[in-house]
């Protein structure tokens, strides 16, 4: 089924072993091949209003032009829990500038709490940020939230709620062939409430949105769980060379594809790619480098092993496992990722602390 908004809105002029270099430059500083700490180590992602429990991060583009808030090279994160740390009351998206310091780029109203992984900014600054809410912090009252659309100055635009397409908006990807001021872009979101892929195909101006939605894939293993609130479909990577969409599954620990993302016009199944309990615990984020390996974020919510805690995992292009970092030394630390190519030979990775409410920054090299 097709669903389709329109709004207008205000006029406004080589490495195979890359994380595993990581990891060794975090246990020796002199090792500077790999990585090296961009931003203080630890930079907290708590507003003014206390929220808690990170889950989405973006990097700003380079493109959005300088009119906004946003700046080139900034990092949003949202907040999923309040300052009482229940889930799904979490009202806030931070700012983090190149320097370090943050400040509130958005805040939701309480009846559109819970801002999940499902963060994504497009070329002109358009910030995307699905939610899902609860009435008091437990599974029984999550509800289907939305997809809300906000300008680069953190106004609210619109949103879309259709349900076949919005049920509990947890992980995106964005493929965006804006130049800054308008362009076309296909959004692809992952469902925890319904278990179904969607794919948002939007064309944006400085006068308007337009905006069609359908079911990309279904099908998907879903359910509520006491701890983690919920598992299901999760973190989505999109490889624009092959047309191809990842997706995280927290519920079957697996890694799935699927093929021609977006040129189909029809819903199609989505294929196993990865199934590896001994190294996912829970995934919950993942992206894909500019080498075509994965990094997949473990939040342990299934399959958790305390010998195993906060994984960010590296997959190569053939699915073979090849490293892991702890992001945290407790279970439940690791949520979202994103991730900044800086050129061919190395990236920026942001990475949360669900366990500290901090976000990490390092720069990887490709050697």
């Amino acid at each position: 089924m097709k669903n389709s908004i329109s709004f207008v809105r205000p006029v406004i002029t080589k490495a195979a072993a890359a994380l595993t270099l990581l990891a060794a430059t975090l246990a020796s500083a002199q090792d500077t091949r790999s990585i090296f700490p961009l931003l203080p180590p630890s930079i907290s992602t708590v507003p003014s209003n206390g929220d808690v429990n990170p889950y989405g991060v973006a990097f700003v583009p380079r493109t959005v032009p300088d009119d906004g808030i946003l700046r080139p090279g900034d990092i949003l994160v949202s907040n999923f829990n309040n300052s009482a740390n229940l889930q799904g009351l979490g009202t806030t998206i931070l700012r983090v500038d190149k320097s370090g310091k943050t400040s509130t780029f958005f805040t939701s109203p309480a009846q559109q709490s819970g801002l999940t992984a499902a963060l994504g900014i497009l070329s002109n600054g358009l910030v995307l940020i699905g939610n899902l809410p609860t009435a008091d912090g437990t599974a029984g009252t999550a509800q289907p939230g939305r997809l809300s659309f906000l300008d680069r100055r953190g106004n609210f635009l619109g949103a879309l709620n259709t349900t076949d397409v919005v049920n509990g908006p947890w992980g995106m990807a964005v493929h965006d062939t804006g130049n800054g001021y308008s362009g076309t872009a296909q959004i692809f979101l992952s469902n925890v409430l319904s278990g179904v892929i969607s794919r948002i195909d939007v064309y944006y101006s400085p006068a308007e949105i337009k905006v069609s939605a359908f079911v990309l894939a279904s099908g998907f293993n879903h359910r509520t769980d006491p701890a983690a609130l919920v598992l299901g479909p999760s973190g989505l990577a999109f490889d624009p060379r092959h047309d191809t969409l990842y997706v995280a599954s927290s519920t079957d620990n697996a890694i799935y594809q699927i093929h021609d993302a977006t040129t189909t016009k029809a819903t199609v199944s989505a294929t196993l790619f990865i199934q590896d309990l001994t190294h996912l615990h829970g995934p919950l984020d993942l992206i894909l480098l500019q080498n075509g390996h994965l990094l997949v974020a473990n939040s342990d919510g299934s399959n958790a092993d305390p010998n195993q805690p906060s994984e960010i995992v590296e997959y190569n292009r053939e699915g073979e496992f090849l490293a892991q970092m702890p992001v945290d030394p407790n279970n439940g630390g690791a949520f979202g990722i994103a991730v900044k190519a800086i050129g061919e030979d190395a990236f920026r990775l942001a990475a949360v602390d669900d366990n500290t409410n901090t976000l990490n920054i390092w720069t990887a090299v490709i050697p």
